[in-house]
C-alpha cells in the first residue's frame, strides 16, 4: 500500500516526534508499504524516510524544483518526482496515496492533511486519515473536530473521516495492516 505521510521538515521540540516518525518509517519498510512523501531530507521528512530505507523499504518523494536543493531534498530515494508548484505537489502526493498519515508539523503538514480530509468528506476519495497524535499534538484539532461535529458544520461523525491515534499499534490497526 501506498501510505502518504505528511510532517514536519523541522525535526520539533520534542524527541518523541523523532522518534515515532522513525518508528512509523521502520514499521512501513517491516510492512511492505511504500512511503509518499514531501522529498525532503531535513526534520521529520528526513527520519521518516531514513528508516524506510534502512529497512529496506520503498520511498517516493514528490517535491517542487524551488525546494529541490542540495542538502534539502533527498536524492537516494526510490523514487523523487519534481513538480512546479506546491498544489501540483500535493495533488501527486493524494493521487499516489491510498492512506495518508499526519505526524506532527508547521502549516503545510495541516494545510496538507485538510485537503484530503475534505476530500474524503465530499466523497472524492477514500482513504484512511490520520492525524498521528504523538504526546497529544493533535489534541486541540480533534478538540475543533469534535465542536465542528457538535455545532452542526460536518453532518456527520467527524471519525468517520479522520482519527487521532496516539501509538503506532493505533496507526496500524486503522490503516488495516
Amino acid at each position: 500500500m501506498n501510505i502518504t505521510v505528511y510532517c514536519g521538515s523541522a525535526p520539533g521540540s520534542r524527541e518523541s516526534y523523532a522518534k515515532a516518525a522513525q518508528e512509523l518509517g521502520s514499521w512501513l519498510a517491516h510492512e511492505g508499504h511504500t512511503l509518499v512523501y514531501g522529498g525532503g531530507k531535513i526534520g521529520l521528512m528526513g527520519i521518516v524516510a531514513d528508516a524506510v530505507l534502512a529497512g529496506g523499504g520503498r520511498a517516493i518523494g514528490v517535491i517542487p524544483g524551488f525546494l529541490r536543493t542540495p542538502g534539502r531534498a533527498y536524492e537516494g530515494l526510490t523514487a523523487l518526482y519534481t513538480v512546479n508548484t506546491m498544489a501540483e505537489r500535493k495533488a501527486r502526493m493524494i493521487e499516489l496515496g491510498e492512506a495518508f498519515i499526519a505526524l506532527p508539523g508547521g502549516p503545510g503538514t495541516l494545510e496538507e492533511i485538510s485537503e484530503v480530509i475534505s476530500l474524503c468528506r465530499l466523497g472524492r476519495k477514500q482513504a484512511p486519515c490520520l492525524c498521528y497524535n504523538v504526546d497529544g499534538y493533535y489534541d486541540l484539532l480533534e478538540r475543533f473536530f469534535r465542536q465542528m461535529n457538535e455545532q452542526d458544520f460536518l453532518g456527520y461523525s467527524y471519525q468517520e473521516i479522520v482519527r487521532f491515534p496516539r501509538t503506532l499499534e493505533a496507526v496500524a490497526a486503522l490503516v488495516g495492516a
